[in-house]
């Protein structure tokens, strides 16, 4: 359509545009129907016989956070006072 009929039929809303997007997926050359475990540590024995030459490793990922710390511990009082509170609870 012209320009000028495209816009006209839009004002009057009886055009719709759309856009298609299409995507063509073929098989790469790393392509395998196998799924191959990725190795996480590097071990002596590995080390020893040369086999870590052949074995993928996992990356590194150096921005990942790791468990926070366990710090701060309960009083020995209050915990003792704890208990006794959960012992009166459950007698009532």
């Amino acid at each position: 359509l012209p320009e000028r009929d495209r816009a006209d039929l839009k004002r009057r809303k009886l055009l719709l545009e759309v856009t298609l997007k299409s995507y063509w997926i073929r098989k790469g050359s790393a392509f395998s129907t196998a799924v191959a475990r990725q190795e996480t540590e590097l071990t002596p024995e590995m080390i020893a016989t040369g086999s870590w030459r052949q074995r993928p490793f996992k990356p590194y990922n150096f921005s990942a956070l790791g468990l926070p710390p366990a710090c701060g511990h309960l009083h020995p009082l209050l915990k003792v006072r704890s208990q006794l509170r959960q012992i009166f609870l459950e007698m009532g």
